[in-house]
């Protein structure tokens, strides 16, 4: 019998099993930010094991309130901060070098395929696209993970969502995800690993493949899985060129974790997306989504371009396209942050940061404030929001606040027309 790509994974990681279903795992990255490792740090402080299994594989990053906006985020960096440095931790951007976690550790080459990854985030699934086991963990796992390099989970199972067809123009991986989580429900995928194959992927950039897997966790994933091809070796070349003599030989080596031909699945579903139309939420759950055009004249009040999900320069430049020589609607506010310095920088040589202050946008420092409600774009009550995030709960970003999430493209557009449009309208 045939293994799937996670079952490969735990195979090749698993130290040992002291329950049944209990499965052991070391670990080749442990991910960290400051609002979610403090209290770890604190704790194994207070337990008089204040150390690291190994600081090389460990990654930290400031990125949810950055700058500080009080005393209590200013104090949740400082943990993390004097905590990196008294362990040795080379790997942690601070203030001024910091991203988004989710786009800058990818961007740096952390995520590999056949890696075990765990973070105290429920968006680390989306590091799978690489073709690794990545899984958003709580605070008694991320200590242990800190201080010994390993995980426990229970045997991954898995559903396969083959993706046939060819998108059309202006429909973007968004949209095929935002589709995938209204089939399959916020429970359709609990506990499993949600692996994602077929010509659409396969034709996707690793963005595009970031954006699928990082929306895993909205239909209950554990983690969302792309195989590693040829594409996802170009991307990580920079960082891999040493170990191999050839893009042939890495990928040769990376096509071992792709699953086998006859690995069995809990269930596999099947899509042609050749027909699909750009979509967007509505209500307060991930699933409750219609194409665009059934919520076309929602009135809006902030757009938001930005976040783990569509912050990266793909997303930028599709958004800019939508924009360029136009203006946002006076009834609006529109806020852009570009997800690491690197985008930001590039954003900047290519003319795009231009476009976005010219249409009327705010461009701010790479930040995860907005979309949580914590900061760079708060909402206030009874206000909406057309957001590039992932979450559309009750509140996500701010009390009282609707959330509608859409492509970056669908939220360009709508800036101009101050309510919820189509982006055809403008391209």
């Amino acid at each position: 019998m045939g293994k799937t790509l996670a079952e490969k994974i735990f195979d090749a990681h698993r130290v040992n099993m002291p329950f049944p279903d209990t499965h052991v795992l070391k670990l080749d990255a442990v991910f960290c930010h400051e609002i979610t490792t403090p209290i770890a740090i604190t704790d194994l402080q207070a337990r008089g094991k204040d150390r690291v299994f190994d600081p090389s594989k460990i990654k930290a990053v400031i990125d949810h309130v950055t700058p500080a906006k009080d005393s209590k985020t200013a104090e949740q960096g400082r943990i993390l901060r004097e905590w990196a440095k008294r362990n040795g931790i080379k790997d942690f951007f601070d203030i001024g070098r910091n991203g988004v976690c989710h786009a800058i550790f990818p961007e740096k080459g952390f995520a590999r395929p056949g890696y075990t990854i765990i973070m105290g985030d429920s968006h680390t699934c989306t590091h799978g696209a690489f073709g690794a086991f990545a899984a958003g963990v709580g605070t008694t796992d991320l200590e242990v993970g800190i201080l010994k390099g390993v995980c426990a989970f229970h045997f991954p199972k898995t559903i396969k969502i083959v993706l046939n067809g060819k998108l059309r123009p202006g429909v973007f991986a968004k949209d095929v995800i935002l589709f995938v989580i209204k089939e399959l429900t916020v429970n359709g995928a609990t506990n499993m690993v949600m692996e994602f194959t077929g010509p659409v992927v396969d034709e996707m950039s690793m963005e595009s493949r970031m954006t699928l897997c990082n929306m895993a966790i909205e239909a209950g994933g554990t983690c969302g899985v792309c195989y590693p091809d040829m594409t996802t070796v170009n991307y990580l070349w920079k960082y891999i060129k040493d170990e191999f003599k050839t893009k042939e030989d890495a990928l040769n080596e990376y096509s071992k974790w792709i699953s086998d031909k006859d690995a069995v699945y809990e269930k596999v579903y099947e899509y042609d997306v050749s027909d699909l139309e750009p979509m967007v939420t509505f209500g307060y759950k991930p699933d409750q989504v219609k194409p665009v055009r059934e919520m076309a004249g929602t009135k809006i009040n902030q757009i938001y371009i930005g976040s783990c999900t569509n912050g990266r320069i793909e997303d930028l430049r599709i958004a800019a396209r939508v924009l360029e020589g136009k203006k946002i609607s006076d009834d609006v506010r529109g806020i852009v942050s570009p997800a690491t310095p690197e985008i930001y920088s590039l954003a900047l040589k290519e003319g795009i940061i231009e476009v976005f202050q010219n249409a009327g946008f705010c461009v701010t420092n790479p930040t995860c404030g907005a979309c949580l409600g914590m900061s760079n774009g708060v909402l206030a009550s009874g206000e909406s929001c057309a957001s590039t995030t992932n979450r559309n709960f009750n509140g996500r970003m701010g009390k009282g606040g609707t959330v509608h999430l859409m492509s970056p493209a669908t939220a360009a557009a709508s800036a101009i027309e101050g309510k919820i449009v189509n982006s055809s309208m403008f391209v």
